[in-house]
């Protein structure tokens, strides 16, 4: 067997092993996996949310009865959580690789929603943990390599992005890919409601009570029980005080 034949056949083996690394914790669980995904991950309506509340337990950690929507797709099942009540909308995403993702009681995630989770650099923090009676709009994208911590009854709005991630890129001469990230993590507490569109960047707690306005980036932590706005998003006023003008615009 020639050299470039052995080393194209070891970059398929990498290839596979590095996809199945990402999606299973085994060969045996994978096959199973995919088995109970092409028996009943397709199914629609209240049958095969009914059906996939059963068969999904074989593969996932279930706390009670959940509903979980056609369409869903999962990528490291076994480090999935979900608690009672949660609910799992079509085309959702998880992928748990490898230190989880747990939903909490009565927690809806809505369609097209991808929490994401892929540690492949084995970063000690990495997971998302969501709370009790919580909502994640649609198309929301929420990135756990540094650890995101949701509160319970926190809402957000559609296409909201919460980010525990970024890249280095403090060398000019050097590409950024090869500068590595940082993952500092995310806290997001109790009560909290996230505008459409806005962005929470790595590194930031968002306080208890406190608004994020649609649109806004979030670069540092929020004082609870305020509401912000803006690209950097900077504090408007506190929850309950009223109108404030600043800079001619008036914020309610």
């Amino acid at each position: 067997m020639s050299r470039a034949i052995k080393q194209a056949r070891n970059s398929i083996w990498r290839k596979t092993r590095y996809y199945l690394e990402g999606h299973s914790t085994g060969w045996g669980r994978y096959l199973a996996e995919q088995l109970v995904f092409l028996c009943f991950g397709w199914i629609p309506g209240l049958l095969g949310i009914g059906l996939r509340a059963l068969a999904y337990k074989a593969i996932l950690q279930s706390r009670g009865m959940v509903a979980i929507e056609s369409g869903v797709r999962l990528a490291q099942p076994r480090n999935v959580t979900l608690h009672k009540g949660v609910y799992l909308d079509n085309g959702v995403y998880l992928h748990a690789c490898p230190n989880g993702i747990e939903i909490g009681e009565d927690t809806l995630v809505m369609h097209h929603a991808e929490l994401h989770v892929y540690n492949f650099r084995g970063l000690p923090h990495a997971g998302i943990r969501i709370g009790r009676e919580s909502l994640v709009g649609e198309f929301n994208v929420i990135r756990g390599q540094g650890g995101v911590v949701i509160g319970d009854r926190v809402y957000t709005s559609p296409l909201v992005q919460i980010l525990a991630v970024e890249h280095v890129c403090e060398d000019p001469d050097r590409p950024f890919v090869d500068q590595g990230i940082r993952a500092r993590g995310i806290v997001i507490e109790d009560d909290v409601w996230i505008g459409a569109g806005a962005i929470i960047t790595d590194g930031v707690r968002v306080g208890k009570g406190a608004v994020v306005g649609a649109g806004a980036v979030v670069t540092r932590d929020v004082p609870p029980h305020t509401v912000v706005a803006g690209v950097p998003a900077k504090v408007m006023r506190e929850v309950g005080s009223g109108e404030r003008q600043v800079g001619g615009e008036v914020y309610l």
